[in-house]
């Protein structure tokens, strides 16, 4: 994998120190009682303020996990890392840093499915390949920004700069589809600060994390069919903002029995646009 994408803003690239923070928070609030329940946010909120890494937390199977900040916070800056957790609903999403052979029959499965998901691209992607964002937009898919050069993000303070990242893009989609980019954003490798929330909130898009992921981006050490589903079925709640990687072999070998599983515990799958409240 380029090393532009590696990580791809998959949670399971935390520092140690983070999980055991996120354990600890977690434990405290387990343990307050219900006047000082209000506690969590603060906490939650000022983890999103020092911590660049998205990560999560799973508490239960079946359940949202907890995100390093809450849904209320994110919501100040429209973002967001589940939806509507009372509704068996899946708002899949891919990151596609680079094409490594598996987006036309990925695309092949969503069709069959008539799923639509959104596709986060970064530079590279449109530049080499056009035809499948082409494709993608076509077939009603969402084309969404992942930043022209995949660079950590939190750590670009100045609007310019910022911008700069974001409306190379924009630009450079017009000039594939004649369209003008949907605002949907995602942080690269899942790094963000509060600046970058509220300057991408300035510029009209609307940031998307993710509820559910796991570690499907090292090209030469794919996961087994048997290692995803073991992430991917359990975790599953209501409400999952899914982030697969579009460069994996495997997520394009298991998307069709993936979603058909999924189907049968009783989900169907909403657009990012759905997101926005």
């Amino acid at each position: 994998m380029h090393e532009e994408e590696r990580g791809g803003s998959m949670f399971a690239i935390i520092r140690k120190r983070h999980i055991i923070a996120a354990a600890a928070v977690v434990l405290v609030l387990a343990m307050l009682p219900l006047g000082m329940r209000g506690f969590r946010a603060g906490a939650v909120q000022a983890s999103a303020q020092t911590n660049p890494n998205w990560g999560l937390s799973f508490q239960k199977e079946g359940e949202t996990p907890v995100g390093n900040a809450s849904s209320d916070y994110l919501a100040q800056y429209n973002a967001y890392y589940v939806g509507d957790s009372s509704e068996k609903k899946i708002y899949l999403t891919f990151d596609a840093g680079y094409e490594a052979g598996y987006t036309a029959s990925i695309l092949d499965t969503l069709k069959k499915h008539n799923v639509k998901a959104a596709f986060f691209v970064v530079g590279n992607y449109l530049e080499t390949s056009p035809d499948l964002v082409k494709r993608m937009v076509e077939e009603g898919h969402t084309v969404g920004n992942h930043t022209y050069h995949h660079y950590d993000m939190s750590k670009i303070s100045e609007m310019d700069a910022f911008r700069q990242e974001m409306e190379s893009v924009e630009t450079k989609y017009k000039e594939i589809t004649g369209l003008e980019m949907e605002k949907f954003y995602r942080p690269p490798q899942g790094k963000y600060s509060e600046p970058n929330l509220q300057m991408a909130q300035e510029l009209g898009y609307t940031t998307v994390f993710w509820s559910l992921a796991y570690v499907d981006w090292y090209q030469d050490n794919q996961p087994t069919k048997e290692q995803a589903f073991e992430k991917l079925l359990p975790r599953m709640h209501p409400g999952a903002i899914v982030l697969l990687h579009s460069t994996s072999k495997t997520n394009c070998e298991i998307l069709d029995e993936l979603l058909t599983k999924w189907e049968e515990m009783g989900y169907t799958f909403g657009t990012v646009q759905e997101l926005i409240k």
